[in-house]
């Protein structure tokens, strides 16, 4: 019925269901993984997630927790990624964590088709490359000292 060459596009709801249960089941890289935030979020916009360093690098042996933001125009426009874990790569802004789309080009070059997935185990592979699998790395552990969107230094401390 005409359908030659037409595209289904997927609706955001949808993608973001295959995504959870993708991350849930552990498919793919084991080194790699994500989920929700929040299992109350119902737009599905906060997630979490966790690489395994890569071995014979500086990261080898280093668990790294990022969030990453899935805004309202996700999967046309790709999420904001945060490091939640202190770490020293050539595309992260070392005061905030953030991962500076114009220094990591899975971000900047964003299309459709890529997923959490796909940008986690880019940022694994981007830490094997030669301007950061040497890098010096903060000590494990150190995520005081992260500073808000706002400017504010946060900090936390039990009393």
């Amino acid at each position: 019925m005409g359908s030659e060459g037409s595209t289904v596009i997927v609706p955001r709801s949808f993608r973001l269901l295959e995504e959870l249960e993708r991350g849930e089941k552990g498919i793919g890289d084991g080194t790699v993984s994500y989920g929700m935030d929040d299992a109350d979020d119902v737009y599905m916009q906060s997630w979490t997630g966790t690489i395994i360093g890569p071995p014979n690098t500086v990261h080898e042996g280093r668990i790294y927790q990022l969030k990453l933001f899935c805004g309202h125009e996700y999967p046309e426009k790709p999420p904001t990624v945060k490091f939640q874990s202190r770490i020293n790569m050539s595309c992260v802004n070392q005061e905030t964590g953030v991962v500076e789309p114009s220094l990591f080009p899975m971000l900047a070059d964003w299309q459709r088709e890529y997923t959490m997935e796909t940008i986690l185990t880019q940022l694994k592979k981007e830490m094997t490359s030669p301007q950061n699998r040497k890098l010096t790395q903060p000590p494990e552990g150190n995520d005081e000292g992260r500073v808000d969107p706002k400017g504010l230094v946060l900090r936390c401390c039990i009393m």
